[in-house]
């Protein structure tokens, strides 16, 4: 079985062109591999780190106090999702140039040290390797990979710093200009990505 996390991040909820962008593609891979499951992921309900947190992801799991432990518990059902994911699907629409805050927030609970990823003598290390993750970067007028385009290498560092390397970015650019043409081109090139292996 195949297991696909699906992360929306717009604040738009069903009317959102990058979670209707993304959901076709979750939709073709489905198609292909019928057995595959489905965990939706909205990101709006998502707060900032606080130092409270930030302590308890650094004290060790068996000192953990039960308030350290609840604090921490929405992080740790982000990464228990992210770790029983074979594939990745973000719908990442872009707000001034770069990711949601709410989207940062799940990056912040989901990049733990010595559970998502380890320091080595050699650098950072990720974890969470053999996975294929598709980002939709839906924009209103900043062509996606241009200058101004700061979600998606940021989003290809961040999962590639906890070892998902194997990412695609899925273009979805242009909404505010020509909306009808925008979600046209962003089918196509949905379409015309390679599906994941299956599990």
């Amino acid at each position: 079985m195949t297991n696909i996390l699906h992360v929306n991040a717009s604040v738009n909820g069903e009317n959102s062109n990058s979670r209707q962008i993304a959901s076709k593609l979750i939709n073709r891979i489905v198609s292909a591999n019928s057995s595959a499951n489905v965990v939706e992921r909205d990101t709006n309900a998502l707060t900032a780190l606080t130092g409270e947190v930030v302590g308890a992801f650094y004290t060790p799991e068996e000192n953990r106090t039960d308030a350290q432990k609840e604090v921490i518990a929405v992080s740790d059902k982000m990464v228990a999702e992210l770790q029983a994911a074979d594939v990745v699907v973000i719908g990442a629409p872009m707000y001034n140039f770069s990711v949601p805050s709410t989207l940062k927030a799940w990056v912040d609970l989901i990049a733990r040290v010595g559970v998502t990823f380890q320091y080595t003598e050699n650098g950072p290390v990720g974890l969470l390797t053999g996975k294929k993750a598709y980002v939709v970067v839906a924009t209103g007028g900043v062509p996606v990979n241009s200058p101004a385009d700061f979600a998606s290498p940021y989003l290809k560092q961040v999962l590639g710093f906890v070892g998902i390397s194997d990412i695609e970015i899925i273009d979805a650019s242009g909404f505010a200009v020509n909306a009808e043409e925008a979600m046209a081109r962003a089918i196509s090139n949905v379409e015309a990505v390679a599906l994941p292996s299956v599990a």
